[in-house]
Order: C-alpha cells, then sequence, then structure tokens
C-alpha cells in the first residue's frame, strides 16, 4: 500500500471500516488528509470530499479501526527494564526449577561480579516455592548480583550478593508502605515488597545508569505498533523519566503517543516543579496524577476484607486512607485527574472512601474523571458507589487469562475469584471501563485482551471461563481498548475513534473481530498501523 506525503490526502475503500464512534457507525470509506481524518461514510461521498487528486487505496476488504489504546502501561520504565532484563515469566518457564536452571545456566557464562537479571517470575502460576529467598538465588550463585522483578511490578527477589552491592545492611528500616521481608528469626531473606523497597537494590545494577533510555523507548513505541497500539501510556512517571520522555518525543521519532500520570511517591517534586496537568503536546503530554491504594493480588499485597485463601494474610495498604484521601484532595484541587490503583476489595473500599471525601470539599469530582487502575476484586455495593461518583475502571483483563485458575484455586477461592475483572456488571450498572496490560505485567495485546473480555477463558484450562457472566461483547470490548481509553486518558477529543478532525490513528487487520469465532479474535493479524496519517507498521 503506498505511502501519501504529508499534505496529501487519501481515500481508503473497499473495507469494513469500524469508526467506534458514539453509535458504533460501519462505514465504507475513509479519507486522510494530513495527519488528520478528514471524512468517514458512503464511498461516492468520501471520494467527493476527498477531491479528485486523492489517492485511492484499495482495503480489498480488511477492516479498519482505530488505532489501538492502552490506557495503563508503564512505557518509560518498562522500556528500559524489559531491554536489560531476561523474560522468565509462565510463557517461558512452568516451573520455579526452570526457572533457577536457566538463572544458573547465566551464571555460568556470566563474569563473576555482573549482574544476572530476570523478570516476570511469578510463583503464583509457576509451580514451586512461594518466593524466591536467598536460599534459592545464592543457590544460583554467590559471585553475582542477582535481581528477579516478579510478573506484578510489585515484589522483587534478591540474593545476598546483590543486598550487599546495593549496601542494604540487616538492621535497613523499612519504608513507608514497603518492606523487606524477613525470616522468623528476623533475618532479611531476599524479598521485597513494593518498588520503594526493592528500587534500592535494582537501582544499583550498572547497566541502568549506561542504558539509552530514549533508544529503549523508540524500539518499545515499535513494538506496540506491531500490537496495533498507536497510543499508550506511562503510569508511574518520575523526574528522571519525565526527562527521558520529553527527550524522545522530541526526536521527532516517537510512533505512539504517550500519556503520563506522575507517581505519588516524587509528590514534593512535583510541587517544586510546578508540573501542571495537560503540560505537553499530542505526542507525549501529562495527563492525569498516579496514586496507589495497595498492591498485587496474585503477590499477596493487594489489601483485602478477608484473608487470603487459608492464610491469615490480609494483604498491604501501601498508602494509610488517611494519607490515601490527603493526596487526592490536595491534587483534584489542582484540577488533576486521578488514577488510583486498588486491587483488593479494601483497596477498593479505601479509594472509594477517599474519592467521597474529596467530592464533600466540594470538588466536581465526576468532571475528573476519576479511574480506579486494576480495579480487580469488585463487590456490587462497590459498583454502585463508582457509578454515583462518577468514577471508572481500568481492568487488567490478563488477570483473567493468566492467573485466572490461581485465583481460583490457590488465592482466593472460587466465589471471591468470581468478583475479578467485572466488566459486564460495570457495563450493565453505567460504570465504564477499559482493558490494559500494565506492561511489564502482561505485554500489551489489544486483540487478546478484547477475545478474553469477551471468553473469559484461561490460559491454564483453556476450556474454562472465568465468570462467564461477566463476559461482554465484542463491540464493548472493542470500545474498552479504543474509545473509552482513549476517554480515560483526556484524549478522547483527538484519538479512540474514526472521526472528522481526529488525528489519522488507525489499524488494519486481516479480519473482522465481530465476524469470527470469540476463540480466534487473537489469531487476527495486524496487516498495517498508521498514526499521525503515517504508516508506522507494514511487516
Amino acid at each position: 500500500m503506498g505511502t501519501p506525503g504529508t499534505d496529501a490526502t487519501t481515500v481508503f475503500v473497499n473495507g469494513t471500516i469500524l469508526t467506534v464512534d458514539s453509535e458504533f457507525s460501519v462505514v465504507e470509506a475513509m479519507a486522510i488528509q494530513g495527519n488528520q481524518i478528514l471524512a468517514v461514510g458512503q464511498t461516492e461521498e468520501v471520494l467527493r470530499l476527498a477531491g479528485d487528486n486523492a489517492t485511492q487505496i484499495d482495503l480489498a476488504g480488511k477492516t479498519v479501526l482505530p488505532g489501538f489504546v492502552d490506557p495503563h502501561v508503564h512505557a518509560v520504565t518498562g522500556a528500559l527494564i524489559s531491554s536489560l532484563m531476561e523474560y522468565v515469566g509462565i510463557a517461558r518457564f512452568t516451573t520455579t526449577e526452570d526457572v533457577l536452571n536457566f538463572l544458573r545456566e547465566q551464571a555460568a557464562v556470566t563474569e563473576p561480579g555482573d549482574w544476572i537479571v530476570a523478570r516476570n517470575f511469578d510463583p503464583s502460576v509457576q509451580a514451586g516455592p512461594d518466593a524466591l529467598t536467598f536460599a534459592e538465588l545464592d543457590a544460583v550463585s554467590t559471585d553475582h548480583p542477582v535481581f528477579v522483578l516478579n510478573a506484578s511490578g510489585h515484589l522483587a527477589y534478591a540474593n545476598s550478593r546483590a543486598f550487599e552491592a546495593a549496601e542494604i545492611s540487616p538492621d535497613v528500616e523499612n519504608p513507608p508502605g514497603a518492606e523487606f521481608v524477613r525470616d522468623a528469626e528476623g533475618n532479611l531473606n531476599g524479598v521485597m515488597k513494593n518498588n520503594v523497597a526493592f528500587g534500592q537494590v535494582l537501582f544499583r545494577y550498572p547497566a541502568l545508569a549506561d542504558a539509552d533510555p530514549v533508544a529503549a523507548l523508540l524500539n518499545l513505541a515499535t513494538r506496540f505498533n506491531q500490537v496495533g497500539l498507536t497510543t499508550a501510556s506511562e503510569f508511574s512517571l518520575g523526574p528522571a523519566d519525565l526527562e527521558v520522555l520529553n527527550a524522545t518525543a522530541a526526536t521527532g521519532k516517537l510512533t505512539t503517543r504517550i500519556r503520563a500520570y506522575p507517581f505519588y511517591t516524587y509528590d514534593s517534586v512535583w510541587d517544586e516543579m510546578n508540573l501542571q496537568p495537560q503540560t505537553g503536546d499530542a505526542i507525549a503530554r501529562i495527563s492525569g496524577y498516579k496514586l496507589v491504594s495497595d498492591g498485587s493480588n496474585q503477590g499477596y499485597t493487594g489489601l483485602q476484607r478477608e484473608p487470603y485463601l487459608n492464610t491469615d494474610n490480609y494483604g498491604l495498604a501501601y498508602t494509610e486512607p488517611d494519607e490515601l484521601t490527603r493526596l487526592a484532595t490536595k491534587r483534584s484541587q489542582q484540577g488533576w485527574q486521578l488514577a488510583i490503583h486498588a486491587n483488593g476489595d479494601r483497596a477498593i473500599d479505601n479509594v472509594l472512601d477517599t474519592l467521597e471525601s474529596v467530592q464533600s470539599t466540594g470538588i466536581d469530582l465526576r468532571s475528573l474523571r476519576p479511574r480506579i487502575e486494576h480495579c480487580s476484586i469488585l463487590h456490587d455495593e462497590q459498583i454502585a458507589r463508582m457509578k454515583e461518583l462518577g468514577v471508572s475502571a481500568s481492568f487488567l483483563i490478563g488477570h483473567v487469562y493468566y492467573w485466572g485458575v490461581a485465583f481460583r484455586d490457590e488465592i482466593f477461592g472460587e466465589e471471591k475469584a468470581e468478583l475479578l475483572d467485572r466488566a459486564r456488571s460495570c457495563e450493565t450498572a453505567g460504570v465504564g471501563f477499559t482493558l490494559h496490560s500494565d506492561f511489564m505485567v502482561t505485554d500489551p495485546n489489544p486483540l487478546q485482551m478484547i477475545e478474553t473480555a469477551v471468553t473469559r477463558r484461561t490460559q491454564k484450562e483453556p476450556d474454562y471461563a472465568l465468570a462467564p457472566w461477566e463476559a461482554v461483547t465484542v463491540e464493548s470490548a472493542i470500545r474498552a481498548v479504543t474509545s473509552e481509553a482513549a476517554w480515560q486518558l483526556n484524549s478522547d477529543h483527538e484519538v479512540g475513534s474514526l472521526e472528522p478532525g481526529k488525528f489519522a490513528d488507525f489499524v488494519i487487520l486481516d479480519n473482522d473481530p465481530r465476524r469470527v469465532t470469540p476463540a480466534q479474535i487473537s489469531a487476527i493479524a495486524v496487516l498495517e498501523t498508521w498514526m499521525n496519517g503515517q504508516p508506522v507498521y507494514q511487516p
């Protein structure tokens, strides 16, 4: 297919074009001019509006959708870390012993003193011990610092050599909302909860200082384009990340729009910088403010009303309710959208209490589009509260696919597991929802996310659907990774649907997701991805 000039007019005809506008209109043709959509509609009318000099592209029956939008990604940090760490997750290794054998192989070919780092280990789905402690990782090597990041992004594990390299003393104090885990005798065991703890080890990894974060982010954007993504996000933005994001955008080569959310642990720094919402441009922009209520359910740090299955563990409040309310009120008064992470049901209670407190100060909360990130374990009365407050949900739908069986059998039990990612219940109640990858927790694949939302099938037991009554239609799932996701990112005026005046960001698929067997949606091929009126992926 041809590549138009910067201000050229191009008309796409002879295909199925899903505009994902408010009516989910399906049209025959679409014209783009420069970096914007000029017209959509019937072929004859679109050709008339495009003019005689327009280039025509024959879609040959293919399907066009708006460019996919992932509303919760850790793009800047994820780009760098994923480029430096070996993947050891469930898609590669099914047991902890497989992971440890791989790490031993790495140690055998790595110079003594050099680091061995890996990501996406998850004992909730990889058979073996519940954690990687000094015992397991010192058995891998005592000549190399070894660091392993949990798939949740909320836990990490290191050997004693890594603790020594990071100068973590035996009497180290736990940071607020975080923990250096100790054994029954009170000794450090190598497990760390929350990034403010494990970051003290990870950031001593020399390769992080030597890496090129701009190149890593550009490369990640290209990878995103391959799955049809044209807009993503950065959900733990720190001051250094902001510099990287701005520098990457300044290259003019960024092929995925980034919407960033400053992270609450740098609250005083953002005050000193006088950072304002909506700073930036159409390529890279500050969109909202990120707060965190708890940790990860599969990491047993999500904060629960009742203890985890067969334990006395209720999880962990990363931010105590009073502090959560203080920060939320402060930032809401400044006009910030709030995106608050909450996985456990008690954490969601805390978030809703906080938002009610914010609203009671006279703030028009609904206009700020507050979001609950992950919003994993959700009760009926919480959905009703969300509706009343104007709060939307963003679901890490990979929880169903990758961890659904573990939630049922090991983490919660069947009854509570059925409260996971309640998309249909939210939709029925009039509560908006989106689907996200939380990269690096899962790799972005919008078509897989759509399929999971429609089928509720799990990877471990392909014939098992977790709470199938929570399945949504294909159209609803498409909205959740296009127009609804754009709305949550405060970008619905420019992306998320194919309408005149919006950016020409779209994806061409080899089939219509509405017309295939639901279990085959993820097998649909992404043929091309266009962003700003230019092809950014053509295999």
